[in-house]
């Protein structure tokens, strides 16, 4: 441990698997507080008996505002107020042109923008001066990529949502950044809508492109959300850092 998070308070949704719980695991290694927010019940459990006393965990859907509501409520009680925010929960679904439809669009907005954007609205009276905000984005704003018209445009948004943010903010001491992770190796993968033989088609093409020639670890996104958050980057503001196994440059 560096303990380059210190005595932090930090809250992450979407904490029940891949990039979210390898960000709590990470901040609490480097001596944060973590509030881990997920639908997964017993993968919260997990956490907090991982680091009794280090992590608390608060179950709820991010498209709910009470649920957000009450997430607020149970941070600030417990901690008095947050250093660190990090509304990571997302959805992906392959959807063709020809079927996004205003449902399917409402379907993945709710989650990665709205949501995230509401989470960080409720937060905002607590987030302490020095604070760091870090959204969630990802390489498909640079790319195009058949069949992920609505979640590459949910992501955009949420980039240019961050880079007004880290305007409006930066007044307050708040800085607001966004990450944008490559081709990383989650369960949001399995979850897009491709039949087996199709994704593991897609997953052989995406490869050949990384640098690597491999997937990224959800690690590796929990590594630069550390130091996003650490005063070694506090010069650094409305900035998409890109983590994406050279993808986007090949």
């Amino acid at each position: 441990m560096n303990g380059r998070l210190e005595d932090r308070i930090a809250v992450v949704t979407g904490a029940s698997s891949g990039i979210g719980h390898a960000i709590v695991e990470r901040y609490v290694a480097e001596g944060a507080k973590v509030v881990a927010f997920g639908r997964n019940v017993e993968a919260l459990n997990e956490l907090a008996a991982a680091s009794p006393g280090r992590v608390i965990g608060v179950s709820g859907d991010v498209t709910r505002g009470d649920d957000l509501a009450r997430l607020v409520d149970e941070t600030v009680k417990a901690f008095g107020g947050v250093d660190i925010v990090v509304p990571n929960a997302g959805i992906a679904r392959v959807v063709s042109f020809e079927e996004s439809t205003r449902e399917a669009f409402e379907t993945q907005f709710s989650v990665n923008f709205f949501a995230a954007a509401e989470t960080v609205r409720l937060f905002l009276p607590h987030v302490r001066r020095g604070g760091s905000v870090q959204f969630i984005t990802t390489f498909l704003t640079q790319v195009g990529f058949p069949g992920l018209a609505i979640y590459s445009a949910s992501k955009a948004a949420l980039k240019s949502l961050a880079q007004t943010l880290a305007a409006e903010l930066a007044p307050r001491g708040i800085r607001v950044n966004s990450i944008a992770p490559g081709p990383i190796a989650t369960p949001l993968w399995g979850t897009v809508g491709l039949p087996p033989e199709v994704l593991g088609a897609v997953v052989q093409s995406i490869n050949s492109r990384l640098m690597t020639g491999e997937f990224g670890k959800p690690g590796d996104i929990a590594e630069t959300s550390v130091f996003l958050a650490s005063d070694g980057a506090r010069n650094i503001y409305g900035q998409d850092i890109v983590v994406d196994g050279g993808y986007t440059i090949g």
